[in-house]
């Protein structure tokens, strides 16, 4: 009887979670809590996954080099992702503040002046896409074929990274106000049309032209733009914490700066990480299309099995910044603890299904042996990594959700660029390895990271230093 209560009440929060009823998580059940916030965000995360999967899915049937060009744009793209996600993490250390303190106009305001910087920088970039999108490739270490096949999905993914800047963006805005249902509803809608799309523009089903690689880019950019019109209807709706009105409609470079001074640890963080990958790659690109094929394929397996594990990290970053606005670092704390330990045992199950079952995940995407053998040795290795990283990512979430977000941009300086790039180099380069010197190399950063994150988190837990390591300088948030 009591097993059955448990259950029960257990799938009331759950359908509580997804409908999107509105909760104070500043009180009341830490454990519920996080499954009433956990759980839309694990499920925006996998349908954000769900993007890499399916584009994966079907470019893989074009051969090694489609799916090559593919995999060495997304590493390219992997900066937007960097900017979108920095953004992302200032605009919830700031809205998740202003929540906490029951200000939800000033929210409002903030999310407006996150847009507004998420457009300018898009713009840069959209530039630099179509002026150089071939020379990037090529720049990348790109085979001949590789660049003449995936050119202008590079061109198209760059020139329009406003739809991925802004998705990233506006749905933190929902979710740093603890709307994470809204984040995942949206995703649901892009992905729906990017399915739909891929295969009809890539193959040319129906009425619908035949474009190869170049239709995936075209699917996923509709798909994420008829998203963003979706989120920027639900922002003026403002049935929930955040409604944007006319007054809000205008710059205000004071919260700008803001913005940018919180969010500039978190661009640095994920430049720095995602950079990292585009150096990996490049080194990889030395063995050849299959070896990079391969490699493309377990990443974006290991991807999909991270991004419910952000999704977790996404709402340990909003609790803790609701409950320092709120004044309970205690809590916050409580709450890193229990996460983490979720995601310790969510990782770990996870990693040992992928070593096992290696080959068979691959074949999901393509059915070249060499492009398996060497896709199945890569995600065997990375996902060594996921036992200990579990904890980490869960931590540096903690920090930037509190907006100390030098401190994981530091550790990934740290880990990534003085340890991983340079191991690789080495391991790949200088002995027998070849590119499983690369998956070594990342084993490595990600166990440093998590080794570090923890030392610094029980550092700033201890009994001298009360829970100093979340406490925000309030100005800075202000």
């Amino acid at each position: 009887m009591l097993l059955k209560k448990r259950i029960k009440v257990l799938w009331t929060d759950i359908v509580q979670s997804i409908s999107g009823n509105e909760q104070d998580f500043t009180q009341g059940s830490i454990t519920k809590a996080i499954v009433l916030l956990s759980i839309p965000m694990v499920l925006e995360m996998i349908m954000e996954s769900v993007f890499a999967v399916v584009d994966i899915f079907f470019v893989s049937k074009l051969g090694a080099d489609a799916v090559a060009a593919v995999g060495i744009t997304e590493s390219l793209i992997t900066i937007v992702y960097a900017l979108g996600l920095g953004f992302s993490i200032g605009t919830t250390a700031l809205i998740a503040r202003r929540i906490g303190e029951k200000k939800n106009n000033e929210a409002s305001i903030i999310a407006v002046q996150s847009i507004i910087v998420g457009i300018a920088v898009s713009i840069v970039i959209t530039i630099i896409g179509i002026l150089f999108s071939k020379d990037l490739l090529i720049l990348m270490g790109a085979s001949e074929k590789a660049v003449e096949i995936g050119a202008d999905y590079t061109l198209i993914m760059l020139s329009t990274n406003v739809v991925i800047m802004l998705l990233f963006i506006i749905n933190a805005v929902f979710r740093s106000a603890g709307d994470a249902n809204i984040s995942m509803k949206v995703l649901w809608l892009a992905n729906g049309i990017n399915i739909i799309l891929d295969p009809c523009l890539i193959f040319g089903w129906g009425f619908f032209p035949e474009l190869g690689v170049k239709g995936a880019a075209i699917a996923t950019s509709i798909g994420r733009g008829i998203a963003i019109i979706v989120q920027i209807y639900f922002l003026f709706k403002g049935s929930k914490r955040i409604k944007i009105t006319i007054k809000h409609l205008k710059v205000n470079f004071q919260i700008i700066r803001k913005l940018i001074k919180v969010s500039i640890g978190g661009i640095g963080q994920f430049i720095i990480s995602t950079s990292s990958w585009i150096f990996l790659i490049k080194i990889i690109a030395s063995f050849g299309s299959i070896v990079v094929a391969g490699y493309t394929i377990a990443i974006r397996i290991i991807l999909f099995v991270l991004l419910p594990s952000w999704g977790m990290g996404n709402a340990v970053a909003t609790l803790t910044g609701q409950n320092l606005g709120a004044k309970k670092p205690e809590r916050a704390v409580k709450t890193v603890y229990r996460t983490a330990l979720i995601n310790l045992i969510f990782l770990s199950s996870a990693a040992i299904i992928l070593i096992i079952f290696a080959e068979n995940w691959l074949k999901l995407f393509i059915d070249d042996t060499a492009v398996i053998e060497k896709g199945a040795v890569a995600l065997r290795y990375i996902s060594f990594a996921l036992f200990l990283y579990s904890i980490g990512m869960i931590l540096i979430q903690a920090f930037n959700g509190s907006g100390k977000t030098q401190i994981p941009t530091l550790l990934n300086f740290i880990c990534f660029w003085l340890l991983e790039i340079p191991l690789a180099y080495f391991l790949s380069i200088y002995t027998s390895l070849n590119e499983k010197g690369v998956y070594v190399a990342i084993i490595c950063g990600d166990v440093l990271l998590t080794i570090i994150g923890i030392y610094l988190f029980k550092r700033g837990n201890g009994r001298r230093a009360k829970y100093n390591f979340l406490i925000l300088d309030l100005q800075s948030c202000r």
